[in-house]
């Protein structure tokens, strides 16, 4: 089975982690959250996010 994840909006992301799109975009630039930007729309994949953030340990700081 060679299903194709799908992308998700940068909208989708931020309710998936349930964080701020300021945030999402501060831990693209900051931290190299794995993003991709497509005609000036950020689009992720989410078993990357998640892969991400596990093997990162993250937790975001509130500044």
């Amino acid at each position: 089975m060679n299903k194709e994840e799908k992308w998700v909006s940068m909208e989708e992301i931020c309710k998936h982690l349930d964080c701020s799109r300021d945030t999402v975009k501060k831990m693209i630039r900051t931290q190299n959250l794995p993003a991709y930007k497509i005609d000036r729309k950020w689009k992720f994949k989410i078993s990357e996010v998640d892969s991400w953030m596990r093997n990162n340990n993250r937790v975001t700081d509130a500044e």
